[in-house]
């Protein structure tokens, strides 16, 4: 069934439904899924892409071009491994070529046309709240028991003199790049911004990355400075803590200037990234129609995430939540769940992990060291490092460890995880502190060999590793052992 698209001249129509989710991103789309599943009457309303922004700029064609990088970069790393290091041909074209079909593999999951099979309307138009229970939508008029604001977000663009005046890239954009970059200047020393300039670094361009205060600033530092020091080697020019004043010039000769702590300095380079986070998109929604009230740009919510408005909810990046679709898919459950079952669901907060795309990977979930210490006092703080690992020396992927973070009884508060494949290792402690489990759980299974995943029952075993020098317990085992 195709979407409804009304024709000129059509009258206005009334929907009557059971949810009406505005945003068709990760969030909306489990929503719907999930309700229409329940026998829910589910209204999508959808202004732009079907898959929101993580299918289509964000999430999944990043980590293709991600992918791309790293097949340049070990060709030309391989000499350690006995083959000849080479220095890869890149074609942009084919890159983009190489996202564009990732996405097209991916896309007819989150197609309208699916949806509607699933007995969800889909509405291609912008959505306005026009009071507390009616939504316009094109030509439509929709009312519903229970509206949800997904509409996620877009790059923020920060008030730099004479940026508005020359071209230039968000992390949104150069997805679509399929041109050579000289020099790639990129503001912004985040998780984004990083990713990015790496990628483009591999991919044989000049990086230059300018932040106003620290790089990965919002990073535990120990495990951040793996990171910084990888991207060191990799020759990407980090200056921290430089203000921007002024950007100008055109397309292939870019001129940002900036101040130091030493004085004035400026840069020139053939492209620009802006990439200093994300602003949600609630513009033009109509919210004080709806009495749904916004606090520093973000829609304001209960734990519960019910606005103001006890018809409407709110999920994923336009509740200033962390910005990922495994966040606001895990928001939609919560809807779900106190909508339909009437739980008291809560979102997962910072029991939801978090992975840094660099190489290498940097994964964090739960507390860091910092937060243990202010909320706990007393606190383990585990560790073990990738060298000590056997997977790790046959790949060559020494460089990193990981951090647990434990309460004085082992309740397992945070860990964090810095080197080869942690986005998928930290899914283990991701488990650990959604259970509530205590780090003696992390000791009792087993790990194949060799694999990195033994790194985590190694840094479990350090909350034991002073058990055996204990006066007490060698005593009672030199007991044990003459009754035996």
């Amino acid at each position: 069934m195709p979407k409804d698209v009304p024709g000129p001249g059509s009258q206005d129509q009334s929907i009557d439904a059971d949810f009406c989710i505005i945003g068709a991103g990760a969030g909306g789309l489990a929503l719907a899924t999930a309700a229409a599943a329940f026998g829910q009457r589910v209204v999508l309303v959808e202004k732009h892409k079907m898959g929101g922004e993580s299918l289509n700029y964000g999430s999944l064609p990043s980590k293709a071009l991600l992918a791309a990088a790293r097949r340049a970069e070990a060709m030309r790393t391989a000499s350690p491994f006995g083959i000849r290091g080479v220095e890869p041909l890149i074609d942009l074209a084919g890159v983009q070529t190489h996202i564009r079909g990732v996405i097209a593999r991916v896309a007819p999951n989150a197609a309208a046309e699916r949806f509607a099979g699933l007995g969800v309307r889909v509405i291609s138009a912008p959505a306005k709240f026009i009071d507390k229970s009616t939504v316009v939508a094109g030509d439509f008029r929709i009312t519903a028991r229970r509206f949800v604001i997904a509409t996620g977000s877009s790059p923020s663009i920060p008030a730099i003199p004479g940026l508005a005046d020359v071209p230039y890239f968000t992390s949104d954009s150069l997805i679509d790049n399929s041109q050579p970059i000289a020099h790639l200047i990129v503001i912004g020393g985040g998780a984004t911004g990083l990713e990015l300039a790496q990628a483009y670094r591999r991919l044989g361009s000049r990086v230059t990355v300018l932040d106003a205060a620290q790089a990965l600033g919002d990073q535990d530092a120990e495990l951040a400075l793996v990171v910084l020091n990888k991207l060191n080697s990799d020759s990407i020019a980090i200056r921290e803590g430089v203000r921007m004043t002024n950007v100008s010039g055109e397309q292939g000769r870019l001129v940002v200037e900036f101040a130091t702590a030493d004085g004035p300095e400026r840069i020139e380079g053939t492209d620009l990234l802006v990439a200093v986070g994300r602003k949600p998109n609630i513009a033009d929604l109509g919210l004080d129609a709806a009495g749904i009230k916004t606090r520093t740009g973000h829609v304001m919510v209960n734990a519960g995430l019910r606005t103001r408005n006890r018809r409407v909810y709110a999920i994923g990046d336009v509740v200033g939540a962390a910005q990922s679709a495994h966040v606001a898919a895990n928001h939609a459950e919560v809807v779900l769940r106190r909508t339909l079952f009437r739980l008291k669901a809560r979102s997962a907060g910072q029991k939801a992990a978090a992975v840094i795309f660099t190489d290498p990977e940097l994964a964090y979930v739960g507390l860091s060291e910092a937060e243990a210490r202010a909320r706990f006092g007393k606190i383990h703080v585990l560790r073990w490092a990738y060298h000590e690992n056997d997977r790790a020396q046959a790949e060559r992927e020494t460089d990193g460890h990981i951090k647990v973070i434990t309460s004085k009884r082992g309740a397992i508060l945070g860990a964090g995880i810095v080197g080869a494949q942690a986005g998928e290792l930290i899914q283990m402690w991701s488990l650990a502190i959604s259970q509530g489990l205590n780090i003696k759980a992390m000791t009792q299974w087993i790990s194949p060999y060799p694999t990195l995943s033994e790194i985590n029952k190694r840094a479990a075993f350090r909350y034991f590793a002073t058990v055996p020098s204990n006066p007490f317990v060698r005593k009672v085992i030199a007991l044990l052992a003459k009754l035996g």
